[in-house]
């Protein structure tokens, strides 16, 4: 029927969008995971940045090959969802790394703010001094808190479909109905809840920075300066700003998700997806213009590429 063939044509054209973005962020990343491995090898050692930046990178390819198989299972094979534990194991496992990756995307803004931000409060110069190890235990703590909540999140996919199915069992196949609001409302409420504690995060570490870089640029007029660390707060300033306003798209993402969940409609979905799964990507992208060690990488590749 022609309604079929629209839900068809569409489920194709959302795959293949979302396909191209999965690769080409899942390129990105796995680019800068080469780069910082091969100078962990050659220099036995990574700084505090190039350690963020690893997990981060980790975290957003994972997250991007999950995802992508989520989509495509969804839109061309839904029935393959319904095999036990296929879709809560994909809830769960494409939870933990987005979640690792939104916890580190904050964890880089707050690096960036308190090394290069210059306040003379004593605790933000307590904190200055001890950089290096709160943020290794922050690493670690998101870590541990992502798969926590991707535990949570399975838990409660598990919960809600087995509260509210009717099923045979075909093998290990379930044929099933699902109360969408009990399955979706507090995954969205835990997801939501951690999207805005992190966005306050960037927001907080945006505004900090840049109420730093007034101060810094005053200082400098009265004085009649120039200094390096204008440099570094414009560099990290664009690297913040960069990252506040993917993840308030990405927020508001969430928010239509939220909205449209029990509607089913089309456009909303495809929008969804292509937020969520460009995010990383572009992202990631910035980060490597914003590094010079990357930056120079890739531009070395490239010009090797055009030459062959």
């Amino acid at each position: 029927s022609p309604q079929q063939h629209n839900v068809t044509s569409y489920g194709a054209t959302t795959v293949a969008i979302v396909t191209l973005e999965a690769l080409a962020g899942m390129w990105i990343n796995a680019f800068i995971l080469c780069v910082l491995c091969v100078g962990w090898i050659k220099k036995k050692t990574l700084n505090l940045n190039e350690k963020i930046l690893l997990h981060l990178s980790c975290s957003r390819f994972w997250y991007l090959c999950l995802s992508w198989i989520y989509v495509v299972f969804s839109e061309i094979y839904p029935s393959g969802l319904l095999v036990h534990p296929i879709f809560r194991l994909l809830q769960g496992a494409c939870t933990v790394f987005n979640c690792s990756n939104l916890c580190v995307s904050a964890c880089l803004c707050v690096f960036y703010c308190i090394k290069i931000a210059n306040f003379r409060n004593r605790f933000f110069i307590y904190l200055k001094a001890k950089i290096d190890r709160m943020m290794l235990c922050l690493l670690l703590g998101s870590v541990i808190f992502s798969l926590l909540f991707g535990v949570l999140v399975y838990n409660i996919t598990d919960k809600a479909i087995s509260k509210s199915l009717n099923f045979t069992c075909l093998g290990n196949s379930w044929k099933a109905t699902v109360i969408i609001e009990e399955l979706f409302y507090p995954f969205f409420f835990l997801v939501g809840f951690l999207h805005s504690i992190l966005f306050m995060a960037v927001i907080f570490a945006a505004v900090f920075l840049l109420f730093s870089l007034w101060r810094h640029k005053r200082k400098m007029q009265t004085n009649s300066i120039n200094s390096l660390s204008m440099d570094a707060h414009i560099k990290a300033m664009k690297s913040i700003l960069s990252l506040f306003i993917m993840h308030s798209i990405n927020f508001m993402s969430l928010i239509l998700a939220l909205v449209y969940s029990t509607k089913h409609y089309n456009h909303i979905d495809f929008l969804v997806y292509l937020i969520q799964h460009a995010y990383p990507g572009v992202h990631s992208l910035i980060l490597i213009f914003s590094n010079p060690k990357l930056d120079k990488t890739l531009l070395r590749i490239l010009s090797c590429v055009e030459c062959k």
